[in-house]
């Protein structure tokens, strides 16, 4: 089911129980930040995006090393190198996914809105990596000419099987309807992003399938970020205005324990979020992210998930 009815979606929601398959990725992969730069096409509809002279490739690159390293403590991470030709690369989980659908591996490639980000899309060896070393069937969305921006536009509770698509310019109905069918999702919930926001994951996330951040002024209508607030009490965190600008839900939990996130998210967090998080079981770890974040993501862009 795919709906914009929220009562209807709830109502499937809560029927359905958290055996759909793991909660948590058992690997990840990155794209390294090499010619890391501001692409001014994606910059056309990012607005957490800066200038130009605020790009530190150095850093960026020292800051993405770190980043491997910590979430190695959560699951095995490997690396791919980037391009300068792709100075959008470092956030690979809007072009590539993962999922298992009846416990069957599937491997997803995603139609983004940009050409500049297109080019992702048919890097050679990240798609030998998901077919031929994964061995992965591959469901290729990038040739059709709706925008889904897998999991930056759709977030999802992998435990219950079910989505959240945030629409905007880049994911409209029809990708999120084959974003839905590619994840072989049991319910799907579609709504309108509030004006300015790009991805759905920078205004909400899903942790391990029991908890979520939301930030309420992300969404279009304030009726859905309540509704998901209900559906995953009594851990449907609120999330402030200005811990949303830091991205603190911009995050993501690669095991049962752990929820990761930026440095700047966590300095963000007032101590309710704290508790809440304790709350429900996680603990908050950290990375510095300044310079990558220049570019408009944070932590949970730069991981694509292996199920």
């Amino acid at each position: 089911m795919i709906t914009r009815d929220v009562a209807r979606f709830l109502e499937a929601a809560r029927e359905l129980m958290p055996d759909a398959g793991a909660a948590t990725a058992r690997a990840a992969f990155l794209v390294m930040p090499e010619g890391f730069a501001r692409a001014e096409q994606s910059a056309s509809d990012n607005r957490y995006m800066a200038d130009a002279d605020a790009f530190d490739a150095g850093g960026a690159l020292a800051e993405h090393r770190a980043l491997q390293a910590a979430l190695s403590i959560s699951v095995p991470i490997v690396a791919f190198p980037g391009d300068p030709h792709t100075p959008d690369a470092t956030f690979p989980n809007n072009v590539f996914a993962t999922a298992r659908v009846d416990d069957v591996p599937r491997a997803i490639v995603g139609r983004m809105r940009h050409p500049v980000r297109q080019r992702e899309s048919q890097r050679a060896d990240i798609r030998a990596f998901l077919t031929d070393v994964l061995a992965y069937p591959l469901v290729d969305l990038s040739t059709q000419p709706h925008a889904c921006e897998l999991t930056g536009a759709l977030v999802i509770d992998r435990a219950r099987g079910i989505g959240f698509a945030g629409l905007s310019e880049r994911c409209d109905e029809e990708g999120a309807r084959l974003m839905h069918e590619a994840f072989g999702l049991g319910a799907t919930l579609l709504f309108d992003l509030a004006p300015g926001e790009y991805h759905t994951n920078v205004v909400l996330a899903v942790l391990a399938g029991r908890a979520a951040l939301v930030v309420p002024n992300g969404f279009a209508d304030p009726a859905v970020a309540d509704a998901i607030v209900a559906l995953y009490a009594p851990h449907g965190i609120v999330l402030s205005a200005d811990e949303g600008t830091a991205f603190a839900a911009n995050a993501i939990a690669l095991d049962a324990t752990r929820v990761w996130m930026s440095a700047r998210a966590e300095a963000a967090l007032a101590p309710p979020t704290r508790a809440a998080l304790a709350d429900a079981g996680f603990s908050v770890h950290s990375v510095p992210l300044d310079a990558i974040e220049a570019a408009g993501g944070s932590l949970r862009c730069c991981v694509a998930e292996i199920f």
